[in-house]
């Protein structure tokens, strides 16, 4: 059975930590099911439009994702496979 190389890539499942490159603030989100997704607690959604922008990115990547307020530059510092 061939194991998938965690590295660094963001991919369901993982504990992501981006830097908000507009106020330099670190963020850490898990990337979790619908069902599980608690922003309270740093769950997001798969489906949500950051989990969306980060999957298959590496530590390095820069990503812009559209929010309500504009869009938003993050930068991904960190990827934790639980």
């Amino acid at each position: 059975i061939a194991k998938i190389p965690e590295g660094d890539k963001v991919l369901f499942g993982v504990t992501v930590t981006v830097l908000d490159l507009d106020t330099d603030q670190e963020i850490r989100y898990k990337i979790v099911g619908e069902d599980e997704a608690d922003l309270k607690c740093g769950k997001i959604s798969v489906m949500s439009p950051i989990a969306r922008a980060l999957i298959g990115k590496s530590v390095g990547d820069a990503v812009s994702v559209s929010t309500p307020g504009g869009d938003k530059e993050y930068e991904i510092d960190n990827v934790e496979h639980a």
